[in-house]
């Protein structure tokens, strides 16, 4: 047990890690993901909100606004989403081989529910945080007298419970966890099925190992990218919504909840309006999952000597 133990907490602290880089590369794509997917938007569209939010902002409080609370996010969500997917996706595979099998001989439906279980359990562990990224991303779009002002995911988040309620901090959780469920299903399950695919065609050099194996995880994670983005996007504008905006002094809030957030988003704005937002999210997720994935499986290799994926 203790040694089970020790291995997923392993893997998780590796794909923190992993997560973390992946976010400082990333983050101003998530900033204007969220400015783009919450109301009061007046965009274009992708290239127009990314050359807005630098002109009013500039780096630091524009394009990189909230990444103390991204960071966070990695420690909490990020690490369970990959860390234990890892580990559910090794326990299978030292199972196989038990059994005389082939290790890889695991059905993608399986692989799907391991992702969907990792992504369910990081997302609403990490529901405060995502919080905190949504509304310091969005901080900044408000009406000066509207504006926060958070100094720091810190005191945003203690600022939400003292102001909210501790109840608060997990205000949208219910979009936010069928987000990360299907979004991981779709990231993780189909990067490993395409991965072990692929690895046996020759396109990418003798069992996948061409430069390290990267050419062969980009184009996974590229394609499950964008099946999970497609996917769970409407889910993302539902949270990004519910999480932007606060109860007012008298309790009330816009929204009574996911479903009422999602009628009100499609009969106000239409059924397309789901899917905003949907450019920087999948140019913010096809590279923080090729960056993520890769770091965690090439330090996953020069730790314990096996890949992670």
């Amino acid at each position: 047990m203790g040694a089970a133990a020790g291995a997923l907490l392993l893997k998780m602290v590796i794909a923190a890690f992993s997560g973390m880089g992946a976010a400082t590369i990333c983050h101003p794509l998530d900033v204007i993901r969220v400015q783009m997917q919450t109301e009061g938007n007046t965009y274009k569209g992708f290239g127009d909100a990314a050359k807005g939010i630098y002109k009013k902002d500039g780096l630091k409080d524009g394009l990189f606004a909230g990444i103390s609370a991204a960071y966070l996010r990695q420690w909490l969500y990020g690490s369970c989403r990959i860390g234990i997917y890892a580990y559910l996706l090794e326990n299978a595979q030292n199972a196989n081989i038990a059994n005389g099998l082939d290790k890889n001989a695991i059905p993608l439906s399986s692989k799907m529910l391991m992702g969907l279980t990792s992504g369910g359990i990081g997302s609403f562990v990490g529901t405060p945080s995502e919080l905190a990224l949504v509304r310091m991303s969005n901080d900044k779009k408000l009406p000066v007298d509207q504006r926060r002002n958070y100094k720091g995911v810190g005191e945003c988040i203690s600022r939400i419970a003292k102001e909210e309620g501790v109840p608060g901090l997990f205000r949208g959780a219910p979009a936010t966890v069928l987000r990360a469920c299907l979004l991981s299903a779709c990231a993780m399950g189909i990067t490993s099925e395409i991965k072990m695919r692929l690895s046996g065609s020759g396109l990418f050099g003798e069992d996948g190992k061409y430069l390290g194996g990267i050419p062969l995880l980009f184009v996974a994670t590229l394609v499950s990218s964008f099946a999970a983005n497609v996917v769970a996007n409407p889910f993302d504008v539902v949270k990004s919504r519910m999480q932007a905006v606060s109860k007012s002094k008298d309790g009330s809030a816009q929204y009574s909840g996911m479903v009422d957030c999602f009628l009100q988003t499609v009969n106000n704005e239409g059924v397309l309006k789901l899917w905003s937002g949907f450019v920087p999210a999948f140019l913010k997720l096809a590279p923080y999952t090729v960056i993520s994935l890769t770091l965690t499986d090439k330090i996953t290799k020069a730790v314990t000597g096996k890949e992670a994926l």
